[in-house]
């Protein structure tokens, strides 16, 4: 028994450490122009986030744009004249997701606008509650049930981790192997200008009888 709770506790750990699945990110945009955040996620991974403009003490609060893009540029979200909102996908592709947030028409007051913007990626999006009443677990059952998907989240991961590593590998095998090749060109062209320099130079001085 012991050996379990120890068990859970480290898995519960090691899932906490490696999956930074939940972002609670606080941004300051200027009265014009636009500041974005991005995050990396993998295919087929579920996304949900949350965001509002925080009041300030001088009355009502300008309007927020925002668009989230995918990797590729696709349009995941676009709303705009609102103080808050949310979105929610699944990745279709692998790569860095962007949302920028701008203040739509510019704020009248001048200064900053603060937002507040809660970002929930993979099990952390995961509606637990909805979870445990469908299969009727609760306790130290769901908790089995989440480090289970925190346990395959994590082995997703390191899969993809390692096909990232495979890829970088191969990418810098091949750079190598040009650099070599472009060096062996450099130095072949090299000695055969200068080869070219000897016999023009020795038919100058021939010309010329000095030798």
């Amino acid at each position: 028994m012991e050996n379990t709770r120890l068990l859970l506790l480290f898995l519960f750990f090691f899932s906490i450490n490696l999956l930074p699945s939940t972002l609670a990110i606080w941004l300051t945009l200027p009265s014009s122009g636009t500041k974005c955040v991005s995050e990396e996620i993998q295919n087929n991974v579920v996304v949900l986030a949350d965001y509002v403009i925080v009041p300030d003490d001088h009355g009502q609060s300008p309007t927020l744009a925002v668009k989230v893009t995918s990797p590729y540029g696709n349009n995941l979200h676009h709303k705009e004249n609102t103080t808050h909102g949310n979105f929610a996908f699944t990745t279709q592709e692998t790569g860095n997701y962007l949302a920028c947030f701008w203040i739509d028409g510019g704020n009248p007051k001048g200064g900053e606008v603060s937002v507040n913007i809660d970002w929930k990626i993979g099990i952390a999006a995961k509606d637990w509650d909805s979870v445990a009443k469908k299969e009727k677990i609760e306790g130290v059952e769901l908790e089995l049930k989440k480090l289970e998907g925190a346990v395959e989240a994590i082995h997703e991961n390191l899969l993809y981790l390692k096909g990232r590593e495979a890829e970088m590998r191969i990418v810098s095998e091949r750079t190598n192997g040009r650099v070599a090749w472009f060096s062996l060109m450099s130095l072949g062209i090299c000695i055969a200008v200068s080869v070219l320099q000897l016999w023009h130079l020795k038919r100058f001085f021939q010309k010329k009888k000095l030798i």
